[in-house]
């Protein structure tokens, strides 16, 4: 059985109060009765319930952080160690909500506002309705967003500018001499608008402005999306010499599976993907860099400072892309030396 704070009284002959002081209240403490306490305590393998500091606070020392997909993802990995790193060391819990369908998003802010057990809500990568951030605001607490592309009704946002981004990767192909473009996209999920709509919009803008059509082509949403994005490329009556990636995990085992097929990467087709991810580097990918460990890292401040009542000077951050040149994409027929 766990030790209780009982215990801990009973063997360093305090009261329970004492106990409780020598972790919350160490001010009102001697030093030596609270040492004695803190040595049992650890003897006795006993951490204060973090609900008493919370009471105390009126906190629940809990931050909400709705994703719009798996953990696993490379995005919401990386966010994830960035919020880690600022609410731990803060001493807040992270409370993760995957919003991955329309049912458990409508389930979420109906049962948010009856909650109400946290301090924060940190919104990611997808939009949210006008209804759903009213809901959020009932809470009374701060509402965040990461890479969420309206900063309306958000008291802090960071996000990257994925219409640049998109254009970046349209310029960049179109300044090797591509003109046959595609782009390749992931199937979003029903009621879900994800952030990364706007690498699209802002590729087929940069086309059109210089008179492209490019071919969107669409992922199917499961393990395995590449067979199907493959077939869907030879089955085009003009095949692309130059392909947009909404992201590195499309673009790197297209770039094998292209190979497998006796297309070379970049002499037949120019990939290029968007994040510059884990791998990128090593198989030479040309990417659009983001930095989302870093961008969770400054929103996680943002929050704690909010979380406080202290105002801030920049709430609001938009984050430029970087274009990274790799050797996965070259001129039409070339190579990238």
């Amino acid at each position: 059985m766990e030790s209780t704070i009982q215990d801990v009284a009973r063997q360093a002959k305090v009261s329970v109060s004492t106990v409780s002081r020598s972790f919350t209240r160490p001010d009102l403490v001697s030093e030596r009765t609270r040492a004695k306490v803190l040595a049992i305590a650890d003897e006795l393998n006993f951490s204060i319930s973090r609900s008493a500091t919370a009471l105390k606070s009126g906190q629940s020392l809990r931050v909400a952080v709705l994703i719009n997909d798996h953990l696993n993802t490379w995005f919401n990995s990386t966010i994830m160690e960035g919020f880690n790193s600022v609410f731990l060391k803060a001493g807040y819990d992270i409370s993760i909500c995957q919003i991955t369908s329309g049912q458990a998003r409508r389930r979420f802010f109906e049962e948010l506002p009856v909650k109400r057990n946290v301090d924060a809500v940190i919104v990611t990568s997808f939009d949210i309705e006008p209804v759903e951030i009213s809901r959020l605001i009932s809470v009374n607490v701060p509402i965040v967003s990461l890479n969420v592309t309206e900063e309306d009704g958000f008291m802090a946002s960071t996000r990257i500018d994925d219409e640049q981004g998109g254009r970046l990767s349209a310029e960049h192909l179109m300044a090797l001499g591509h003109r046959r473009l595609a782009y390749i996209r992931s199937t979003p999920v029903a009621s879900l608008h994800f952030s990364i709509q706007a690498r699209l919009d802002g590729f087929i803008t940069a086309c059109r402005s210089r008179g492209i059509e490019p071919t969107v082509l669409a992922a199917p949403a499961d393990d395995n999306p590449i067979p199907q994005v493959l077939t869907q490329l030879m089955n085009l009556d003009q095949r692309p010499t130059g392909i947009a990636c909404q992201e590195d995990s499309l673009a790197v085992p297209l770039i094998f599976q292209l190979e497998r097929c006796g297309i070379k990467v970049p002499g037949d087709m120019s990939v290029i993907g968007y994040d510059d991810s884990r791998f990128a580097e090593d198989i030479g990918l040309t990417t659009i860099r983001q930095q989302p460990y870093d961008m969770a890292v400054s929103l996680a401040g943002k929050t704690l400072e909010l979380i406080e009542s202290r105002e801030l000077e920049h709430p609001h951050d938009l984050v430029s892309p970087t274009l990274v040149l790799r050797s996965s994409t070259a001129a039409p027929g070339g190579t990238s030396d």
